[in-house]
């Protein structure tokens, strides 16, 4: 919603045609001269000519109006994913005729990989000719977990890549420790491989005898950046270092999280995201659960410290003094 009378995008609503709309579905009408004064209200189809008098304007309803805008939204936030891509497409060649180059290898520095397929062979490939260290920051991807052939073939990568004498360190968040997929991955995997575990984790990470990382490229994760700049590499491999220091090692010795005062870990990491504003989809993505784990756990949550509303949750988690401990 914009503050200026008519300077806005025809899909946006303005104050006065928020204050318009308001009246017209509290009295059933507004008159056309009314209307006139904010003609947003028209071009996003909000009123509508009554078929009685047609110097009166009717509401439309508002859900109806809020599934077509929604509808509209979509399909441009699906057109700009298709320029992004016409964009990955043009530019991927010419990213390797450019200047970001290593001269004595001609290996692009930085490269798009177009699609999750073209992302998981370039993964393979670098796997495949890399002898010491892998380092993975994985947070949960509905995607691949429903696809067990994707977890397999990773398997089967994983291990090939161990059984040269290569080491693995992977970061995951807390709920990959439930995860029957994960216990059977660690289960498997033979060789010098560990894995920790965070409350919340960066965005996927794999850095390849610290000489090559593949980043997400997009927010759907269909693109993906090839990274072989020996700076950006540095940096990739010190943040990861970093919260390595801070996880809880899970493999090949777990150690358990506290439960504090009928608080648990999980509970403790949402309580902090709750009074922080962060609505239950935020909670579940950031934590990598789905939401409704996340509510399952808000609910136990406010049953412990008594809550009977979202309101005095944020209340009582403050008055609680639960944040103030180290989760």
């Amino acid at each position: 919603m914009t503050d200026g009378p008519h300077l806005h995008d025809g899909e946006e609503l303005c104050e006065l045609g928020l204050a318009l709309y308001t009246r017209a579905l509290r009295d059933g009408h507004v008159s056309n001269a009314a209307a006139s004064e904010a003609p947003c209200l028209i071009d996003i189809g909000l009123l509508h000519p009554a078929i009685d008098d047609l110097d009166r304007l009717e509401p439309v309803a508002p859900a109806v109006v809020l599934q077509r805008l929604l509808r509209f939204s979509e399909d441009r936030i699906a057109d700009e994913r298709r320029h992004g891509q016409r964009l990955a497409d043009v530019f991927e060649p010419l990213i390797r005729l450019g200047p970001n180059t290593f001269a004595n290898e001609g290996t692009p520095a930085l490269r798009i990989l177009g699609s999750k397929k073209r992302t998981g062979q370039a993964i393979e490939e670098a796997m495949a000719e890399g002898t010491s260290e892998l380092l993975a920051i994985q947070p949960h991807d509905s995607y691949v977990t429903r696809r067990p052939h994707i977890l397999e073939g990773a398997m089967e990568r994983d291990q090939a890549f161990l059984d040269r004498g290569a080491r693995m360190r992977a970061l995951y968040q807390h709920t990959a420790r439930h995860a029957p997929y994960q216990r059977v991955r660690y289960e498997r995997l033979t060789g010098d491989v560990e894995a920790r575990t965070l409350n919340e984790v960066t965005d996927r990470l794999i850095i390849i005898d610290r000489t090559v990382a593949f980043i997400p490229a997009s927010a759907d994760r269909t693109l993906a950046l090839e990274v072989r700049h020996p700076a950006l590499i540095a940096y990739f491999v010190n943040t990861f270092d970093r919260l390595w220091r801070l996880a809880t090692p899970m493999h090949p010795q777990a150690v358990e999280q506290a439960t504090l005062n009928g608080v648990t870990p999980r509970q403790h990491a949402i309580a902090a995201l709750l009074v922080e504003g962060h609505t239950d989809a935020d909670i579940a993505e950031r934590l990598g659960m789905n939401v409704r784990t996340a509510r399952v756990h808000i609910a136990k949550l406010a049953a412990t410290l008594g809550s009977e509303s979202r309101a005095q949750l944020g209340y009582l988690i403050g008055r609680s003094g639960i944040l103030d401990r180290e989760g």
